[in-house]
């Protein structure tokens, strides 16, 4: 005997409408991934044609001999092989990329810290002061600054009509290999405006009672830096460590045009960039600069690992 009970709808009451099984519903999640799916589209299209693809691309020829003119020809770890032991033009840009990068970073982020602490001040007119101090990254690197670059340190720059002025002799900053380098750095140093617009937003995130606790407590100005806005700062400072850190492996545009192309005087400034585009597109090794383009991305992300393993031991957040 059936215990299945029927329950009928009140007298004077239509009955409800027979509530459809689940499977039956509609499924407009499913329509809702179709449609974010054809919006991604032209995303995947162009992951897949212009990164993924000329990805996979050179790493093939980084094990070629390729010269755009005939097909690749087959040559395994030869190319590796010849820069660590055949090239000594190598070994400098390595020398000289390694040089940069230890002398811009740390520099640079500190002269951005430094002018985002200034900047972080309820004074007026202040917005415009940001303005003013971010438009060197804008500019850095373009040709064009560059060039005014070469020619502030050059023989007649300006930078020696200053110093004649107090009677000091000059020298060609540029055309000199002990300090070509260096006048790079000061560039690359001076395009602050980027980490230090990211030192400003994190600056404006520490509460301003930490600040009052320590100098109810007795902290100077100085103390209060290192003890309450570096220690809250730590992710920030992280932040920008791990992308200038990226950039400066990257750096181009500078060492090309100040030396004509060709990172002289006496491969002073031979940036690793500068070098793989003189072997892929001076002297047509494609198969060599795919190599070398790899070698950078292996060192970049041998950097980002290291940064990312030290940086259990000095960042600091608010859930640790």
């Amino acid at each position: 005997m059936s215990m299945r009970t029927e329950l009928s709808a009140p007298a004077g009451r239509a009955p409800t409408a027979e509530i459809p099984p689940p499977a039956a519903r509609p499924r407009p999640r499913r329509r809702t991934d179709r449609v974010a799916y054809l919006f991604l589209g032209p995303w995947f299209v162009g992951l897949i044609l212009l990164t993924a693809g000329p990805l996979i691309g050179s790493l093939y020829l980084s094990f070629t001999k390729f010269n755009l003119l005939q097909p690749p020809a087959w040559n395994g770890f030869g190319n590796y092989v010849k820069m660590f032991t055949d090239d000594p033009r190598y070994l400098q840009s390595l020398k000289v990329t390694f040089i940069y990068v230890a002398l811009t970073v740390p520099l640079q982020l500190g002269f951005a810290l430094a002018v985002a602490v200034m900047l972080n001040r309820p004074l007026r007119g202040m917005a415009w002061y940001r303005s003013i101090y971010y438009i060197p990254s804008l500019l850095g690197g373009s040709v064009a600054i560059a060039v005014i670059w070469g020619q502030l340190f050059d023989d007649d720059g300006v930078l020696n009509a200053f110093l004649a002025f107090f009677g000091v002799g000059g020298r060609s900053w540029i055309s000199n290999p002990d300090t070509a380098l260096y006048t790079l750095v000061l560039l690359n140093i001076w395009q602050f405006g980027s980490p230090m617009v990211i030192f400003l937003a994190g600056l404006k995130q520490i509460p301003q009672e930490l600040y009052d606790a320590a100098s109810v407590d007795g902290a100077n100005p100085w103390r209060r830096f290192w003890s309450v806005t570096v220690p809250l700062l730590t992710p920030i400072i992280f932040f920008n460590v791990v992308l200038q850190i990226i950039q400066a492996f990257q750096a181009f545009t500078p060492a090309y045009v100040v030396s004509g192309g060709s990172g002289g005087p006496s491969d002073s400034t031979l940036f690793y960039t500068l070098y793989l585009y003189q072997q892929g597109f001076t002297n047509l090794n494609m198969g060599y600069a795919s190599a070398m383009a790899w070698v950078l991305l292996l060192i970049i992300a041998t950097f980002t690992l290291i940064n990312f393993g030290l940086a259990r031991r000095w960042v600091y957040y608010e859930d640790r």
